[in-house]
């Protein structure tokens, strides 16, 4: 398919071809729920604990003795009966993490821009750079593009200035085209992406 690639003035300059392999599959939304479920699973840490009776500090001796008090048997303060006591089946720390083999992670992204690309949510531009690093240079490009909602800038490779102007803007992200995730692409309503961005993209998943 092709589509209009625009500069940094926002006027149109000419055309991409962008691969049907990539860009206009039938999306499988099965595999993009997946692929975003996985991502969110794997960002949690997973640290979370608490103590059972036997790692609360205290309660080495027995409170009174077995019999004839009319109270209740007791071995230790820590019991979790007791205020200060332990958890019974409390977290333990354990990790998320999800699989998914490379093939479906592909289709997911794959899936992910088809349908960006259907929804005239594609943007792609010769270049993307700024003169300085200040942000409003930055809202001053998106003005030009037309871009009225959050955004995905997809480089070829780490550019500082770019990523500085947009720092403080927080419905931008700036990254590398081969740090594509699905959440992203599903996360902001536009992507936009260079000439040269595509071509990593299609190296990648084509």
């Amino acid at each position: 398919m092709r589509v209009p690639v625009r500069n940094m003035a926002g006027d149109t300059v000419g055309e991409i071809d962008l691969s049907d392999a990539v860009f206009g599959i039938e999306p499988h939304v099965a595999v993009m729920h997946q692929a975003l479920v996985r991502q969110m699973a794997n960002a949690r840490l997973g640290t979370h604990a608490t103590k059972t009776r036997g790692m609360v500090a205290g309660g080495g001796r027995k409170p009174w003795r077995q019999k004839g008090t009319g109270r209740a048997r007791q071995g230790t303060i820590r019991a979790p009966q007791w205020r200060g006591g332990g958890t019974v089946f409390g977290p333990t720390p354990h990790s998320y993490e999800q699989k998914m083999n490379r093939k479906m992670r592909r289709l997911a992204l794959r899936s992910a821009l088809s349908v960006k690309t259907a929804d005239d949510q594609l943007l792609v531009v010769d270049d993307l750079a700024v003169d300085a690093a200040k942000t409003r240079e930055m809202i001053a490009l998106l003005d030009r593009l037309g871009v009225d909602s959050s955004v995905l800038m997809l480089l070829p490779e780490r550019n500082e200035m770019v990523e500085l102007s947009a720092r403080n803007l927080p419905y931008v992200k700036v990254q590398r085209a081969t740090n594509l995730s699905v959440r992203d692409l599903l996360g902001y309503d536009y992507i936009m992406v260079t000439r040269g961005a595509v071509e990593q993209i299609e190296g990648i998943l084509g």
